[in-house]
């Protein structure tokens, strides 16, 4: 099992609509489907204005096939390109769990 985590360093002032903008997203089926298990997760501690998307999968191949697929869809594509207005930067994590 592999654990996605795609973290966004949000700008100053800008978590309300990065958030409503994920609640859209959220609404319109537009993340993973709720067998990934998806999470949206806000900072607590360490770098402020963070939102990190966690999903989980069974394989690389899986992940790699969801990315290419759901990335290509247009209703996606003008969604992120509002999204991406509040990002400052971004990263990927990919763990293994062990046990």
């Amino acid at each position: 099992m592999y654990v996605v985590r795609d973290i966004f360093k949000l700008k100053f002032g800008h978590f309300k609509p990065a958030k409503e903008l994920l609640t859209e997203a959220m609404d319109k089926g537009l993340l993973p489907a709720p067998e990934r298990k998806p999470r949206a997760l806000s900072d607590f501690t360490g770098d402020s204005y963070r939102l990190i998307f966690e999903e989980s999968y069974e394989s690389l191949a899986e992940f790699e096939n969801e990315l290419t697929g759901s990335m290509q869809k247009p209703e996606w594509q003008q969604w992120y390109t509002k999204f991406k207005e509040h990002i400052e930067s971004s990263s990927r994590e990919i763990l293994k769990t062990v046990n």
